[in-house]
């Protein structure tokens, strides 16, 4: 049985673990904050631009890019991955990895390469262990602050890449934020940029509204520069998620480990009181045996 000096020893070391775990807990808090607002503000530019895009495309055809243009065969598939520096962030970049690995299995073919760009130490350790081609790395992004310069810069060499038929596909896979509980490991198709969905064009129709924007110049010479940006302000968008599902992530699991330690200090208070309690009842035991051992 532990003695109450090792008892009073765990329960020091959990209350300093608490303490840890408290602090990071507020730390998170905090950057989620600026995280969540830099998310909520950029989600309608994205939105809207989309919207603008799709306008354009259907009028220009599908024949008015490169870029709308899917490849007959697809060997080469391009995967970026977004996950964060740092972990104590519970199953968040594990999620992440499985989706990627999900992909993965999903396109798998004869003949089929996989490439990865990866965001985060944890998504680029794992493409090491597994021993992926590493295209390009960027660490120190996710979880900290950047600009959209980050994300251009990223999403110019893939459209170099995908034009000069080095990618046949390219996808990201990054965790849309929900709310602080809730972060969804998305994959989401950058090149060939997809098509609008049916589903919003239908609900375009019902709204009562079909936006026409006037193009000047033409659609198609819109689209040579719009298109590129398309995928800038979607990598940007999935890194911006990304980052604040990291924090979201970690403020619960610290939260979370908070609560355990809690616990365990309670149960090992317990535990001490009873050891404690047994320990003077011992002592009076010998006590009074040695008094009536002196009486007799």
């Amino acid at each position: 049985m532990a003695t109450l000096k090792d008892i009073q020893l765990k329960i020091a070391g959990i209350k300093k673990t608490k303490q840890i775990t408290k602090a990071m807990n507020m730390v998170a808090t905090s950057r989620l904050r600026g995280a969540q607002q830099s998310t909520d503000a950029f989600r309608p530019y994205a939105q809207k631009f989309g919207d603008v895009l799709g306008s354009l495309a259907e009028r220009a055809g599908e024949n008015a890019s490169p870029l709308l243009v899917p490849r007959e065969e697809v060997r080469r598939i391009h995967i970026v991955l977004c996950t964060s520096d740092r972990g104590l962030c519970g199953g968040f970049n594990i999620n992440l990895i499985e989706k990627a690995q999900s992909l993965m299995r999903e396109k798998a073919g004869d003949h089929v390469t996989f490439t990865v760009t990866a965001f985060g130490k944890k998504g680029r350790d794992w493409c090491r262990k597994q021993k992926l081609t590493i295209a390009d790395e960027h660490v120190g992004v996710v979880g900290s602050k950047f600009g959209f310069n980050v994300a251009a810069t990223a999403g110019r060499t893939l459209v170099d890449a995908f034009l000069g038929e080095t990618y046949d596909e390219v996808y990201v896979v990054f965790a849309e934020f929900i709310s602080m509980a809730k972060q969804v490991p998305t994959v989401l198709q950058l090149l060939p940029i997809p098509p609008i969905e049916a589903a919003e064009e239908g609900a375009a129709e019902e709204a009562g509204y079909m936006p026409e924007h006037i193009a000047e110049p033409s659609p198609a010479e819109l689209l040579g520069d719009l298109l590129p940006r398309s995928v800038y302000v979607q990598m940007f968008r999935a890194l911006l998620e990304t980052s604040t599902s990291e924090h979201g992530a970690r403020m619960m699991a610290m939260d979370n480990a908070t609560k355990a330690c809690n616990d365990m200090i309670d149960s090992l208070t317990l535990i001490y009181n009873k050891a404690r309690q047994s320990s003077i009842t011992a002592d009076l035991m010998d006590i009074v045996g040695g008094a009536e051992a002196l009486k007799g």
